[in-house]
């Protein structure tokens, strides 16, 4: 069966980088998959997400001229359009007897602490680099 662009097919991590994975597919043939196509999530680290000889579901995106086969976990997993449910009557042990003003000012604490987080990733990226003596800034 031979590898076509858009086949979901299993196959075997066979290198990790900090660009990505190679991925072992069942014909024998290797590809890639880039850091941003392993999960939805964002991913700084491929070892968090994947294991050398771990076995994963990839979907073939493109093969080049030259061969190169581009692959992506997150595009194999099947897409569900269901509501995530939640139990509103679920909470920890600590929440049950907490006051109203206690909640909020931990939920702002929490909310102001994930800002900070964005804030500071969003800053590793690097808006505003300068290339050539000059600003990327659009």
């Amino acid at each position: 069966m031979p590898v076509t662009v858009g086949k979901v097919v299993e196959g075997t991590v066979t290198g990790i980088t900090n660009f990505g994975a190679f991925v072992q597919l069942p014909e024998g043939e290797s590809g890639l998959v880039h850091i941003s196509e392993i999960s939805d999530d964002y991913v700084e680290k491929v070892a968090d997400y994947l294991k050398k000889d771990q076995r994963v579901k990839v979907k073939i995106l493109s093969i080049s001229k030259e061969g190169k086969i581009s692959l992506s976990i997150r595009q194999a997993k099947p897409k569900t359009n269901n509501p995530v449910e939640i139990d509103w009557n679920k909470t920890d042990e600590k929440q049950k007897y907490m006051s109203f003003e206690d909640k909020l000012s931990k939920f702002l604490k929490d909310s102001n602490e994930k800002q900070d987080q964005l804030k500071t990733r969003e800053g590793r990226k690097g808006p505003g680099q300068k290339y050539r003596g000059r600003s990327m800034d659009l």
